[in-house]
């Protein structure tokens, strides 16, 4: 069905991270889009610390790590899953992507546990910028694979050295990603997921919509149910937003056009200071170009 009547207006979900769904009474949120997204049942036991649960005003990628709890499966018991949902800018992503499911598995991997009690990283990104050059859909799956390198034939893995445990997926350990660039989803609603896909590009949730937790998203995300405390904080986080990637879109057309003929590295040296010079923090520049801070303060010329 194609959506038509006006619905209820939400806040955004990268707002709703950072605060709202940090509630444990509101975990049912996230749970329901989960549930859409993986086709199974979630149930969230607790949020993580991490680098990406720090309120860092000057955070400009959103991510929130969950341990998750996944009913059925063949394993005699619930298995625990580390989520990520994410909310990043474009530049460095995948790199980033890579880096943070990996440092996911290390920090939750206890010193002196076996391998066995390694914890399978779902990466799930809502991303708010075009991912792919060809693609014709808007939600993208990665995942290891192996097959044959001469038949290219998909094989399965030994039980045994998986681990004691068949893992989510019934087969590997590996972690998975889903992309979601909502700029693809052109609002034909199908299903359920399609349902949160449409409330999250649109920051709101007609009525008619029924998807499991979906009525859960429209009544602890209205805007118009917000404190004055709280509506003022996110106000103020949605104007800074919008300044500061406003910043950061002319300083990357201005560095472009300056750089053109000076090569690459040059053209992001050029990026770097103009951001710099439109008074965008240090760390929306290394998001923005893909750098680290030192590199940062390098092109500056401050080491």
């Amino acid at each position: 069905m194609v959506r038509k009547k006006p619905g209820r207006k939400i806040i955004t979900f990268d707002w709703a991270i950072k605060t709202i769904l940090r509630d444990k009474a509101n975990f049912d949120v996230l749970e329901g889009f989960l549930t859409a997204l993986f086709r199974r049942p979630i149930t969230i036991l607790e949020l993580l610390e991490s680098e990406g649960n720090r309120r860092d005003e000057v955070d400009k990628y959103n991510r929130v790590d969950l341990l998750a709890k996944i009913r059925g499966g063949i394993a005699k018991d619930d298995e625990r899953v580390i989520v990520e949902v994410q909310y990043l800018p474009e530049s460095a992503y995948l790199k980033r992507l890579a880096y943070g499911a990996a440092k996911t598995i290390v920090e939750n991997l206890n010193l002196g546990e076996s391998y066995d009690s390694v914890k399978k990283v779902y990466s799930v990104s809502l991303l708010y910028f075009d991912a792919v050059r060809d693609g014709d859909d808007y939600i993208y799956h990665g995942r290891t694979e192996f097959t044959g390198l001469h038949t290219h034939a998909s094989v399965t893995l030994k039980e045994s050295l998986i681990g004691d445990r068949v893992r989510i997926g019934e087969t590997d350990i590996f972690p998975e990603y889903y992309l979601i660039p909502l700029e693809r989803f052109t609002d034909e609603v199908r299903d359920d997921l399609d349902q949160w896909i449409y409330a999250f590009k649109n920051n709101e949730v007609p009525d008619e919509f029924t998807a499991p937790g979906i009525v859960a998203l429209k009544e602890k995300l209205d805007y118009l149910k917000m404190d004055e405390r709280e509506r003022c904080g996110f106000d103020k986080h949605l104007d800074y937003t919008r300044s500061e990637w406003g910043m950061i879109d002319h300083a990357r057309r201005e560095g472009r056009e300056e750089g053109r003929e000076e090569g690459r590295e040059e053209e992001r040296k050029r990026l770097v200071r103009a951001l710099h010079t439109n008074g965008v923090a240090m760390e929306a520049i290394a998001v923005s170009v893909g750098l680290s801070k030192r590199e940062i303060r390098r092109l500056l010329g401050e080491e």
